[in-house]
């Protein structure tokens, strides 16, 4: 099946909050760990022993190949427990047979509250843009590409791109090999006939700038820093690298800053017409182009700042808001239903399928899309049309207000930070500011007015 997926939201996560790595060991936990070089495969069972003889309960066990160390892997453990005594003593016996141990911790707040730590500068992004929920160097048995040694190396090779790359570094180039570039060429090949009567025109207008500024071509396959400069001429977004999926809120938090975490991979070349995650047909296809677009950037943008320190059960309701616009969004353009979704637009077969007869249409409200559950490896049985992209950030901006949060967020685009606004003071002041900006608009109407 053809999903184009990119967004893919692991239940069993409760929203996935990982936050920054502390020294503080709160009762909601993640560990990661790295076993000494000498243990025997399958000692697995022995470091996790600790965890039943202190009764802390386990609700997440992950694996993935070591950036630290050659041929070793690395262990992600999210735990909790409500006695703190026993969480820490089995801690303290795990850590002392491990070669690396570091603690992240879900319950870490701002300003001592109850406030989920989140981002406030964008370096901070650093801090969790590795901590994927699945694939990267490792594929699930089911992945087209899990019994391919080659590929499975080119995939290492991705991931490790993405795990050594930092805020403010530019992005690694690719030389992409054949196999790939024919992969990429198929699926771009295929999509282009259908963009002119199928996608919205924000679409179309940027996709023939792509080709012109950035190198999209159906035997090239562009580079990600190429595309991000691009990205942040028209509209300050920008891309990084990424090696799988990540949770909700830590996805959602990069799109407060206008940052889009990009894979840069492509899909297995026996099935170039369908993916099982993300890949680089899906995110320069799909979402690329629409993060061009001014409203849709702001849009998106009002998603991210809704999900910041948003308690777990918002958080998946906005990326359930996401899921149906950023990635399987329909919009109503001259009286005609067009595609504006990642998914749909990177994915031949379903953006024919979302535009047919055969889907239920619902108007885009975000209180009740937000409760719509959803398939992710099957075309989608409903879709949400929303009106505009500025109808739908100001019915965005409008549910944020219901999230329970005692505090407010602002992006501040000359620093690039997240502003928290949680005392009369800073309110006040930026409400004077709002009230200068009005007075020059004003002067300036009126000048306007003059001349006319």
């Amino acid at each position: 099946m053809d999903t184009g997926h990119s967004y893919k939201e692991p239940k069993l996560m409760d929203g996935g909050s990982y936050i920054k790595e502390a020294s503080d060991k709160g009762k909601n936990l993640i560990i990661f760990f790295s076993p000494k070089a000498h243990d025997e495969v399958g000692a697995l069972v022995s470091y996790l022993e600790p965890f039943r003889k202190h009764n802390v309960n386990l609700h997440h066990i992950e694996s993935r190949s070591s950036t630290r160390y050659e041929d070793r892997y690395e262990f992600k453990i999210e735990c909790s427990s409500r006695d703190e005594k026993g969480l820490d003593a089995a801690l303290e016996a795990l850590k002392d047979r491990c070669e690396y141990f570091n603690v992240i911790s879900r319950n870490h707040t701002n300003n001592d509250d109850a406030r989920p730590w989140f981002p406030r500068r964008m370096r901070e992004l650093d801090q969790f843009a590795n901590q994927i929920l699945s694939y990267g160097a490792e594929l699930d048995a089911d992945h087209p590409g899990f019994t391919d040694a080659a590929y499975r190396a080119r995939r290492k090779y991705f991931a490790d791109i993405a795990y050594g790359y930092k805020h403010g570094e530019p992005i690694p180039r690719v030389e992409y090999t054949k196999d790939e570039i024919e992969t990429w060429g198929k699926v771009f090949k295929q999509l282009v006939t259908l963009y002119p009567t199928h996608a919205c025109k924000e679409h179309n207008h940027v996709f023939p700038l792509l080709i012109q500024n950035c190198g999209y071509s159906e035997n090239r396959i562009p580079q990600l820093q190429d595309i991000s400069d691009f990205l942040r001429d028209c509209t300050g977004f920008t891309l990084r690298p990424v090696a799988g999926l990540l949770s909700s809120r830590d996805f959602l938090a990069g799109l407060a800053f206008r940052v889009f975490h990009s894979t840069q991979y492509v899909r297995h070349p026996s099935k170039p017409l369908y993916t099982p995650e993300p890949d680089v047909c899906h995110e320069l296809l799909g979402h690329v182009p629409l993060f061009a677009d001014p409203a849709f950037a702001q849009f998106s943008q009002e998603i991210g700042l809704a999900s910041l320190g948003a308690p777990d059960e918002y958080v998946e309701k906005i990326a359930t808001c996401y899921w149906f616009t950023v990635e399987f969004g329909i919009c109503r353009q001259n009286g005609k239903l067009k595609a504006f979704g990642a998914g749909l637009l990177s994915s031949y077969g379903e953006l024919e399928y979302c535009l047919s007869d055969k889907p239920m249409l619902k108007p885009f409200d975000p209180p009740s899309t937000a409760q719509q559950k959803y398939p992710i490896t099957e075309y989608q049985p409903i879709y949400f049309v929303a009106e505009s992209f500025e109808d739908a950030k100001d019915k965005m901006i409008k549910y944020a207000q219901t999230i329970p949060r005692n505090f407010g967020v602002r992006y501040n685009a000359y620093t690039q930070t997240v502003e928290v606004l949680d005392s009369k003071t800073q309110v006040k002041e930026l409400l004077q500011k709002t009230g200068q900006d009005i007075i020059f608009l004003t002067d300036v109407m009126s000048r306007i007015m003059m001349n006319t």
